[in-house]
């Protein structure tokens, strides 16, 4: 009796490819999936490159400013020992630089006669847009 019993498989529900929503046989993308797909490109990607584009400038002003600011330090460490910012209003170039870095020395009233700020900037130029860092100290003036 047990013999001519069928064996089927009944560990799960029966799968019907049309309720699923793939279609036996269909292989890749429809066309509105594609298109979806390019417009989501079109959009995304001139916003990453802006972004990218946007990064990189700011990278590079980010190391001409630390270039300026280290130049400058520099310099108003080298007046300071050599006291040549007696000698009045200073100006100069930095030799051997990619942006042309200038500089140049004003020395300034403080408080009382021998008491003055000693004030230098920095002044480069890149892609036509003029550039500063400045430094200050106070100096005493013997008079």
């Amino acid at each position: 009796m047990e013999k001519n019993r069928k064996i089927s498989n009944t560990s799960g529900p029966a799968r019907n490819s049309h309720t699923l929503g793939v279609y036996q046989g269909a292989n890749g993308f429809t066309l509105l999936e594609i298109l979806a797909t390019f417009v989501l490109i079109a959009i995304i990607i001139p916003v990453a490159m802006q972004g990218i584009s946007l990064s990189i400038k700011m990278a590079s002003w980010s190391k001409q400013h630390n270039q300026a600011c280290s130049l400058a330090q520099t310099k108003l460490t080298e007046l300071l020992i050599t006291e040549d910012y007696l000698r009045g209003d200073l100006s100069g170039d930095f030799s051997s630089d990619e942006f042309g870095y200038h500089w140049r020395t004003e020395l300034a009233e403080w408080t009382g006669p021998t008491l003055k700020q000693l004030v230098l900037h920095v002044e480069w130029e890149d892609r036509q847009i003029e550039n500063r860092v400045s430094l200050s100290t106070l100096v005493y003036v013997r008079e």
